[in-house]
């Protein structure tokens, strides 16, 4: 096995909603810096360049990330000064973890196929919302893992449990001789169980058999490729006809919604006879709750996380955390304590976990908290909205120096812009125009359109939008510098 055949899949598609309010389905926890220089997603990117070819890590998302993803990769491809942007594969709709790990090993086969490879390649599958510090001893790990998967194995690693998490997986695994021969650390598995309830995974804490299940894999594309025809034959077939491209790589829509909404853990690993396990000694976190917000913050004398503009008088073992917003708390017990610009979530530290059931009660009403902050990122900048009511939305719009938005046109609605900081470059049908502050322009319903910023200041303009539909959906794309078209 060469090194050009590895590769690696960070899965950034996931919505984080037990980190709702902060977290939302347009910008989830992956995506965002909390308390640390990089996202948790480009921490994922550079743990894995010490492990594999960075020409070969892919990152696989929904269609409705993959502007921010490729800004995040676009971040550290000019860290790491390479020329080659890197690989990004979309998925038409999120369908959970299965379905997206057969996208990307059907992806890297096509890879190997157009490279003239012959060779089975294995892939080292990772979640974008880990914690790790200790890369030494993660490359270490993974590269123990390599040397199993290169025997046909389906390797997981497994972290020794602090305390039970009821969203979490386990895994039970004791020792084999056959498979310590190959990696000395590595253990056979012998259950694996999916977030189980609280008393069963208090039951697992106390044994010495069971470990965390830290989402990430290891296996070659082919004995992947036949667990799922064994296990989960919907997926196998669909994603086995499917047609992808090597340019932009994804599928047809038609053919991904027909997906099973299925993680890789109840698809594969809870009945696959080829699973082996290794397990991570090293400091891993799993970001999935405040909870864990909590574990992996520093506390003050009385066991308290305050993170922004927080003023707290006599709490104990608590989390507050502003965006925004001045938070007085006082006598607060194990109590989590989070506010955005537009919603606000109490409860107590042992209930983070129903989060998510708040977050699909929110979908079930249509409430817009549960999809997008007030402030939404893109990758020219960013835009708030300010108010919205029957027929009309108003929003400022920041467009950092050189960017510029697509150019574009709306079928439902029409714009009113008023540059209120800087200079605009407006495409307009087939006229241009330059705004200076103060001056405005009307966008008319099916009219192409560009607002740009070639100059050197920030541009900061008002939109007021009218019509009948006011959808981030209404935008029909021409040309776009971000290869959203």
């Amino acid at each position: 096995m060469t090194v050009s055949n590895i590769y690696a899949v960070i899965l950034a598609g996931g919505s984080g909603s037990r980190l709702w309010p902060l977290s939302r389905e347009i910008h989830p926890k992956q995506l965002m810096k909390i308390d640390y220089n990089y996202t948790l997603f480009q921490s994922a990117f550079m743990r894995l360049i010490n492990c594999v070819d960075d020409k070969n890590i892919l990152s696989v998302t929904n269609v409705k990330l993959e502007s921010q993803v490729r800004t995040q990769l676009k971040e550290m491809q000019e860290k790491f000064c390479r020329k080659s942007s890197y690989r990004v594969i979309t998925e038409p709709e999120g369908k959970n973890t299965a379905p997206a790990i057969a996208l990307a090993v059907k992806y890297v086969e096509k890879l190997q196929k157009d490279r003239n490879s012959k060779e089975d390649p294995i892939i080292v599958v990772v979640p974008s919302d880990n914690l790790i510090l200790n890369n030494d001893t993660y490359c270490e790990t993974i590269t123990e893992g390599i040397k199993l998967a290169q025997e046909n194995y389906i390797v997981t690693f497994g972290v020794k449990p602090e305390k039970a998490d009821v969203g979490l997986g386990y895994i039970k695994a004791k020792n084999n001789r056959k498979i310590r021969a190959v990696a000395p650390n590595g253990m056979k598995v012998e259950e694996f169980v999916e977030k189980p309830d609280l008393e069963t995974a208090t039951e697992f804490v106390d044994s010495d058999r069971y470990y965390y299940n830290s989402g990430m894999f290891v296996f070659k594309a082919s004995v992947m490729m036949s667990e799922l025809k064994k296990y989960q034959s919907d997926i196998y077939n669909i994603i086995k006809h499917a047609k992808i491209s090597s340019q932009t790589p994804t599928v047809a829509y038609q053919d991904f919604k027909e997906m099973p909404d299925i993680s890789i853990d109840y698809a594969v690993m809870e009945n696959s006879k080829k699973l082996a396990m290794i397990p991570l000694k090293t400091d891993w976190k799993d970001v999935g709750s405040w909870e864990a917000v909590y574990d992996i913050s520093e506390k003050d004398d009385d066991g308290n996380y305050l993170m922004g503009n927080v003023l707290d008088l006599d709490s104990k073992d608590s989390l507050v955390y502003s965006t925004s917003k001045l938070i007085t708390t006082i006598g607060l017990k194990n109590t989590v304590v989070v506010e955005t610009e537009d919603a606000v979530l109490v409860c107590d530290r042992d209930r983070v976990n129903d989060v998510k059931k708040i977050v699909s009660h929110l979908k079930e009403i249509d409430d817009e908290t549960q999809y997008s902050h007030k402030t939404v990122y893109r990758p020219w900048g960013y835009y708030q909205v300010l108010n919205t009511g029957n027929g009309f939305l108003t929003k400022c719009i920041y467009v950092n120096p050189g960017a510029k938005l697509s150019l574009q046109l709306h079928h439902h609605r029409s714009e009113h812009w008023v540059v209120l900081e800087g200079k605009a470059y407006v495409v307009k049908g087939e006229e241009e125009f330059e705004l200076a502050k103060g001056e405005s322009i009307d966008i008319e319903v099916e009219e192409k359109h560009s607002l740009q910023n070639p100059y050197e200041e920030p541009l900061k303009i008002m939109e007021i939008q009218q019509g009948d539909i006011l959808d981030e959906n209404d935008i029909e794309r021409f040309e776009d510098m971000y290869g959203r078209v």
